[in-house]
């Protein structure tokens, strides 16, 4: 008898992700989308665009008064997007 070589599918798919360089961009995706569940509702409404360079997370807010309210908040989302991804895809967000 051989013994046979059995992996996990779970773990194959994410070593072809891991080497085809798509895992990142998979997990960025992932933060982005879980902006408005993360912030809420009505961040979320105020919210016009996001995206990702270089670790940083840049939100685009319309309302003054809560950009500024979120920038003090900043350290606390951070956490809680990555928490929410299971990795560490951001290190800061910025809000414009």
């Amino acid at each position: 008898m051989f013994k046979r070589n059995v992996n996990n599918i779970t773990d194959l798919l994410q070593q072809y992700l891991r080497e085809e360089g798509l895992e990142t961009p998979l997990m960025q995706k992932r933060l982005i989308d879980c902006w408005e569940t993360v912030a809420g509702k009505l961040v979320a409404r105020y919210t016009t665009e996001k995206y990702i360079r270089n670790q940083t997370l840049y939100v685009r807010m319309t309302n003054p008064a809560l950009r500024a309210n979120l920038s003090m908040m900043r350290g606390e989302l951070v956490r809680k997007l990555n928490a929410y991804v299971g990795s560490q895809v951001i290190v800061d967000i910025r809000f414009f």
